[in-house]
């Protein structure tokens, strides 16, 4: 019972105020005076005042509030090692049995670490943890926290931590933990294409250790070299960057006997491949429409370097002006085709024809150039199907296809073929979708036979109009119609030319995003992506092979012709290989080099200081491997009061409390108050009667 006294007054304050105030002014006087009578006076106007005032005692039933003690438990990754997860178990359940005999506290367990977010299961977050169990808790009735964790805290804070309540931490794991790890010291996220890229590692290990270590070196899963490291030593690495896009830099040591683990003894490098310009020759034949077309795009794309030649003067053309009148380059035939040959990525005849420019011999270069692994493309027009057509020359065994003689000046819309729908070249060009297609007509096509490689699109009377075909090493593009400038100009609308153009350079260029059978890996937050180009109407499941070694399948469904997608939610983070047919890719799910797995060796160091600033304590539940769980003893204390000792914890209790009934006793009310107002008045009255 709590009780209380509280005014309930029967008029206002200020009316209150100009009532009692003169009268007991002349009460005052009164007694000043003398006078007969003025103590009665006094007596009678205190009660007065008092019936006015009406006094009441108040009867509180409280009912006491708990205090909160939150119990956060480390559930993240590194506390699957060894015996932690049992020690971790054995923890809570034991300080649950002993809290639960309060009946002061109210315990809640939060579990940190196994969030499918990536950003909360590649770091121990524990702090963060703690302030949500307390957030709707008012600081009076926070009465404490105890985290069970290996030690391993990336959120601690550095000085005194915003939490006024006792913390205590029960560190698992055990002393003299052994662990070695590797982890990148430099590592650029870009590497030119096919350059040595300067990267440095690092080998730390717990023992101090000074011996050469072997370091496994690979690139997208092939390993490349064998280095030998100092540990404790910041060695330099050299790796050549073998392709455009993505690419996965493993450094991999050998698990020591006695260690903690071996996820921590491979450490991951994203570096993105940037190909140097590429360098393409485009040679014209002669001065027409869509030359400019070719050379605009060209041009317009920053990542090539062009050389580009128009044959303005024949060598047969005979006119008798004078050679100092004429303000002509001399094509340099042995440069571009015999000693620099190499130098280009990609080679362009723009109705190119047989008249002498070249020698013979130099189509013969010019075959070998692709065999070995060059790009050629050959933008056909009537000089293809005449007399003095490329294919009448040595070129002839690097073309997909020999013309009939035949040229079809006739309206069409160029059209996709079925394999064209999935070809990475012609899949989804803007304006395919429709029939016919949202595009403008073209009026030439040129025969051909007998035609290799792949028939991406078609065009009069269904006769071939694009093939892309292998050579060797190398690649050979022909498209056989000249009227591709009708869509750079706008005619009837125009068309996809940039788009078409450049998916063709690229694809000959071997750009791997054009590749027809491709297979590829991301890792996006804990979801492991798989997509899968192909030319197939089915690629069938892939097969997927986890850090830990654990083997799993997934459908792949078609998104779109030619492109199968599929995707795996997974609670590991590492490297992912991935396979499908022939086809194999590398996926790293999850930060790269994890704070998880930077160190994984238990320790009360990054704890001790913020428990050690809110007065409580860290101590280790087992002190050595094998050894049973040691709990404190818990002991519920005063605010003021100590919160840790040798073998106990202490937990705050709050006085807070919550009111449940009021009961209220007036002192002058009922008859009661007006038999003392009546006495006083009464024995007022009586002595100035006398």
């Amino acid at each position: 019972m709590n009780w209380s006294i509280s005014f309930e007054p029967l008029l206002s304050w200020p009316l209150l105020a100009l009532v009692l105030l003169p009268l007991a002014l002349l009460a005052l006087v009164g007694l000043w005076f003398r006078q007969r009578g003025a103590v009665l006076r006094f007596v009678a106007l205190l009660a007065l005042a008092a019936a006015l005032f009406n006094p009441v005692f108040l009867n509180e039933e409280r009912e006491p509030l708990k205090s909160v003690v939150a119990l956060i438990v480390d559930r993240s990754q590194s506390q699957d090692i060894g015996e932690r997860t049992k020690q971790t178990d054995e923890a809570l359940a034991g300080l649950q049995q002993r809290l639960g005999r309060f009946k002061q506290f109210d315990v809640r367990v939060v579990e940190a670490g196994k969030s499918e977010a990536a950003e909360e299961r590649t770091a121990t977050r524990l702090f963060g943890a703690l302030e949500g169990a307390f957030r709707d808790v008012p600081p009076s009735r926070v009465g404490g926290a105890i985290m069970i964790t290996d030690g391993e805290v990336h959120d601690a804070p550095a000085g005194t931590p915003e939490f006024n309540a006792p913390l205590h931490a029960l560190i698992t794991g055990n002393e003299h933990e052994k662990d070695r790890r590797i982890r990148f010291e430099n590592a650029p996220r870009f590497g030119l294409v096919g350059k040595p890229l300067d990267m440095s590692y690092r080998v730390i290990s717990t023992e101090n250790e000074t011996a050469p270590v072997d370091v496994r070196v690979s690139v997208n899963g092939e390993q490349v070299s064998v280095e030998h490291a100092i540990v404790g030593q910041a060695m330099p690495l050299q790796v050549t960057i073998p392709g455009a896009g993505r690419n996965i830099i493993e450094l991999a040591i050998d698990r020591e006997p006695g260690e903690l683990t071996d996820t921590n003894n491979r450490a991951i490098a994203l570096v993105d491949g940037i190909r140097e310009n590429l360098r393409v020759l485009l040679v014209s034949g002669e001065p027409h429409a869509g030359e400019r077309t070719w050379r605009n795009l060209l041009k317009s794309d920053a990542s090539v370097d062009l050389v580009h030649f128009t044959i303005l003067r024949p060598p047969e053309k005979q006119d008798g002006t004078p050679i100092n009148e004429l303000s002509l380059i001399a094509f340099p035939t042995r440069e571009l085709f015999v000693e620099k040959i190499k130098d280009f990525d990609l080679i362009i005849f723009d109705r190119y024809q047989h008249r002498d420019v070249l020698p013979i011999l130099y189509y013969d270069y010019i075959s070998e150039y692709v065999e070995k692994g060059g790009a050629l493309l050959i933008a056909a027009g009537p000089e293809y199907a005449g007399e003095a057509s490329i294919a009448r020359t040595p070129l002839m065994s690097a073309l997909p296809a020999m013309p009939t003689g035949e040229v079809v000046d006739k309206a069409f819309y160029p059209r996709l073929t079925d394999l064209g729908q999935r070809h990475p070249v012609t899949r989804g060009l803007d304006g395919s979708a429709t029939e016919p297609p949202h595009w403008s007509r073209w009026f030439r096509t040129i025969g051909v036979q007998n035609p290799q490689g792949e028939v991406v699109m078609k065009g009069a009377d269904n006769r071939p109009l694009l093939l892309l075909d292998r050579k060797g090493e190398g690649r050979v593009g022909m498209l056989l119609s000249d009227q591709g400038w009708l869509w750079a100009r706008g005619f009837e609308g125009g068309g996809p030319h940039v788009q078409l153009y450049r998916r063709i350079a690229h694809w000959l260029m071997k750009e791997p995003e054009l590749e027809e059978e491709r297979l590829t890996a991301e890792g996006r937050g804990m979801v492991l992506e798989i997509r899968r180009q192909t030319m197939a109407d089915d690629p069938g499941p892939a097969q997927i092979i986890t850090p830990s070694g654990k083997t799993l399948t997934v459908k792949l469904d078609k998104s779109e012709p030619g492109v199968f997608l599929g995707s795996v939610q997974t609670s590991e983070i590492g490297l992912f290989q991935v396979a499908n047919g022939d086809l194999t890719a590398l996926a790293h799910v999850g930060p790269v080099n994890a704070p998880e797995f930077a160190d994984v060796v238990s320790t009360p160091d990054r704890l001790k200081a913020p428990a050690e600033a809110t007065g409580g304590s860290v101590r280790r539940l087992a002190s050595s491997a094998g050894s049973a769980v040691t709990l404190p003893s818990i002991v519920p204390v005063r605010s003021a009061g100590e919160a840790s000792g040798s073998d106990w914890i202490g937990l705050r209790t709050t006085d807070d409390s919550v009111l449940k009934a009021v009961s209220r006793v007036p002192l002058f009310g009922g008859f009661l108050g007006l038999g003392l107002l009546l006495l006083a008045m009464g024995s007022m009255w009586y002595r100035e009667g006398r």
